[in-house]
């Protein structure tokens, strides 16, 4: 063998190996093959930070594979990804198979190409031990907050958590805004719009004008007075103003504008979206997905201007050369693009099309001419008010440009206008005031998070995915829809009879795929802003990123960034043992029981938030109630709190029985005259209604939740039952029910489980096939907490060491 050729990814080596033939062969390294080891921290703080790197135990097969090649070639190419991390990987590749690295042929490309794979090979470089040094700098640090600051939060909040460096800054931004929302508090205006008619100089109706006052009115009496006045005066068009426009198109996507976009118009998450763009790379059909740079190439630029005069002419045809703001972008030499522009559409998973085609459209998009529009604004006066005018604008395209393939978001385009003239009379149409509401600061989703920490310069493209990732893994955040809340507004419509005014309903407050922090969420984070404020600073997080980059331009030393970072930081982590749990947050005292006199506090615990009434003095038990749907720590107030001591409440009794049959004969039911009782549980609200007989109460308020609520959610209950038995195998313990994901097979003994595939039908299986899969089946995991005292027992010398290691694994 001539040459080895070493990447990443196994996907991209089948592609690779393509384009350079004969004398090379390229094998994978699977991403990262060594790490700081796992025992303890991993570095070695007196001696300059130094790091003790292991091999991972899943790539010490893949190592020595790598090793034996290495030694029977005559040139080894490190050909890993452009970014630091890649970089990074080169470097260890080199270290674990004993490459000189001064010496060993370094290559990127930032698109997987006959002609840019070629190139790298002709214009090799050695590895960027400054760019190494930034990546090692990122990984040392955010170890040291990692394995530091978690186990002061297990100590004083809860075992299990976690910080770090990006992601407890994320999640501080999660739960301020919560906290924004909390507090913000909802004015109205009443703001009129609707239609008029446009007459001709014969009265007569030739056309419809929407129409709006930009002023609101700050009560319902005050538009009231304007609808009269409005109905007893004479309207025509006072101006009108036509002014040239145009829109201008969007740069090609950086990583974070195609996560925002993607999640905007594909309704993709942020990983969904890296992992489907991964693909599209690997297979050689767009450049390299992680960048924050906007530049194309010249070979770019003329491949775009070529498609866009052969597809649409050449008056679309308008070369731009966008400026990345930042001036070290990623170390990244383009935007995201196709690598072939002709190619507008590629076969493949549909996702990986929708994605191809949007990266496709922008980019080809940014290459084109404005559009040309024709903006009109018209004034409508009215006689008997002199002061006030009604608005109407409008625009009409006359060139499209860019739009041809590349549409903006519409929400402010207005639609365009009948021919008018200064002077003409309208008539009355169909008018509305309507009150509106003002709205709190929107909650995050994973694409508006995204963009506000690469406004900040917290984090870099790289990182975003995994720190979303992060904190929802760990139990700070979770991403939801949650439904609204039913409120009323008033409205006031203008007719030929007169003002009907009427009170509707209206859903506010809806929510869809939004971050929600959890109330450990705004427990850590106010411990650490109050005991670790730096490392949640804003600005000092985005000033250690910039110090990434001067380490990664060779403008500064890894080692002294670091001392300067630990010699503030370490300090803080001592003198937080002396913070009790109280302080920390787990506490909170809501006042005293008016009736007993007895303390009340909001806690925190291994099920989630609860209040505790009483201190447990004089040998006196406490008594607890957790947190309903929608309550939180920061908020709850006492009255509130001594609500949830309500719970169990008695509802009320069935007013009628209730039964539904499985196909077994088994009956699932509630009598007749049986107590409803509303309980709150672990996991949420419930309703019992019968010796082990239970329904989830969801939507609804166990304190307030009627009986007839009650019995709905109940009968829901018992027809799901009998619905999820799917065959009874008579005489024995062999039954096929419907899961959540489908059904399948399970002995109502053994408590064992075996699959039904989603291509079978159910009623088709023999009973000799089903007890065949159930014996070929694993045995059912142990629940409970006899399950757990037994793992504990076998495995306590175990935890002692899992317990040492955990901090080494936590990142931000």
């Amino acid at each position: 063998m001539t040459n080895l050729v070493i990447v990443e990814s196994p996907a991209k080596a089948k592609t690779i190996e393509k384009y350079l033939g004969k004398g090379f062969t390229v094998r994978s390294s699977y991403g990262h093959i060594r790490d700081i080891q796992k025992k303890g921290m991993g570095i070695d703080i007196p001696n300059g930070f130094a790091p003790q790197y292991e091999i991972s135990p899943d790539k010490k097969k893949t190592v020595s594979e790598l090793k034996k090649l290495a030694k029977t070639a005559e040139t080894v190419w490190l050909a890993t990804d452009e970014d630091r991390e890649g970089e990074a990987i080169a470097w260890h590749l080199a270290e674990a198979l004993n490459l000189n690295v001064a010496e060993t042929k370094r290559i990127v490309f930032h698109e997987i190409t006959q002609t840019a794979i070629q190139k790298a090979i002709a214009e090799p470089r050695t590895v960027d031990m400054d760019l190494v040094d930034a990546q090692q700098a990122r990984r040392i640090l955010d170890r040291i907050v990692g394995f530091e600051l978690s186990p002061v939060l297990w100590k004083k909040i809860r075992t299990g958590l976690s910080a770090g460096r990006v992601q407890s800054v994320a999640v501080r931004l999660i739960v301020e805004r919560e906290r924004e929302i909390d507090a913000f508090e909802s004015e109205y205006v009443f703001r009129l719009q609707g239609k008029l008619g446009l007459l001709d100089t014969q009265q007569n109706t030739v056309g419809e004008v929407d129409v709006k006052r930009n002023a609101a009115f700050d009560t319902e009496e005050e538009a009231e007075s304007f609808l009269k006045m409005l109905s007893q005066g004479q309207l025509s068009v006072a101006s009108l103003e036509e002014k040239p426009a145009k829109k201008s198109p969007k740069p090609p996507f950086t990583t974070s504008t195609l996560q925002q976009e993607a999640a905007s118009k594909l309704g993709f998450s942020v990983k969904q979206t890296m992992s489907v763009a991964q693909r599209l790379y690997e297979s050689g059909k767009i450049t390299y997905m992680r960048t924050d740079s906007l530049n194309l190439s010249e070979e770019a630029l003329a491949s775009a201007s070529k498609v866009i005069a052969s597809q649409y002419g050449d008056a679309f045809v308008h070369t731009r050369r966008y400026k990345t703001k930042k001036a070290d972008a990623q170390e990244a030499h383009e935007a995201i693009r196709p690598t072939d522009f002709s190619v507008s559409e590629v076969s493949g998973e549909r996702n990986e099309q929708r994605l191809y085609q949007l990266i496709w459209r922008r980019a080809i998009a940014s290459q084109m001419a404005d559009a040309r529009l024709k903006r009109t604004t018209v004034e409508i006066a009215i006689s008997n008010m002199p002061a006030e005018k009604l608005v109407a604008k409008g625009e009409v395209i006359e060139f499209e440009g860019f739009l041809k393939v590349y549409q903006l978001d519409a929400d402010n385009e207005e639609g365009m206008l009948p021919p008018m003239t200064i002077g003409q009379a309208l008539s009355l149409g169909a008018l509305v005031v309507r009150q509106s509401y003002s709205r709190a600061p929107a909650r995050y989703n994973e694409a508006s998070l995204v963009r506000t920490l690469e406004e900040m310069g917290i984090g870099r493209p790289s990182t975003y995915a995994p720190t979303i990732d992060t904190i929802q893994a760990r139990g700070y955040v979770v991403k939801e829809d949650r439904e609204g809340q039913p409120r009323n507004y008033r409205q006031l419509e203008l007719t030929a009879d007169g003002i009907d005014a009427e009170t509707l309903t209206e859903m506010a407050g809806s929510e869809k795929n939004k971050l929600f922090p959890t109330d450990i969420a705004g427990i850590v984070t106010d411990f650490l802003v109050k005991h670790f404020g730096d490392v949640l600073d804003y600005q000092f997080t985005a000033h250690v990123e910039d110090e990434f980059d001067e380490i990664a331009q060779g403008k500064e030393s890894w080692q002294q960034m670091l001392q300067n970072f630990y010699q503030q930081f370490h300090p803080r982590v001592e003198a937080a043992e002396d913070v009790s749990r109280e302080e920390a947050g787990q506490s909170r005292a809501l006042g005293n029981d008016p009736t007993t006199g007895k303390p009340m506090f909001v806690k925190i615990g291994r099920f989630g938030p609860y209040v505790q009434l009483g201190d447990g003095e004089n040998d006196e038990k406490p008594t607890f109630a957790s947190l309903v749907t929608g309550q939180k720590m920061d908020t709850i107030k006492l009255e509130e709190a001594l609500e949830l001591f309500k719970l169990p409440r008695v509802v009320g009794e069935a007013p009628e029985g209730f039964s539904a049959s499985a196909i077994d004969g088994t009956v699932f039911s509630v009598e007749k005259g049986q107590e409803i009782i509303a309980k709150q549980g672990p996991f949420g609200p419930y309703l019992e209604y019968g010796p082990k007989k239970y329904a989830p109460i969801k939507g609804f308020d166990p304190l307030a939740i009627t009986l007839e609520e009650s019995m709905a959610l109940i009968e829901a209950k018992i027809v799901a039952e009998a619905e999820k038995i799917v065959r009874v195998f008579e005489g024995t313990d062999v039954v096929i029910l419907k899961g959540r994901w489908g059904p399948y097979i399970t002995d109502v003994t053994t408590k064992k489980n075996a699959k039904i595939a989603k291509t079978e039908d159910p009623q088709k299986l023999t009973l000799e096939e089903c007890q065949k899969r159930l014996d070929e089946a694993p045995e059912p995991k142990k629940r409970g907490r006899a399950a757990a005292k037994k793992t504990t027992a076998k495995k306590a010398p175990a935890k002692k060491v899992a317990t040492k290691k955990a901090p080494a694994a936590k990142k931000s």
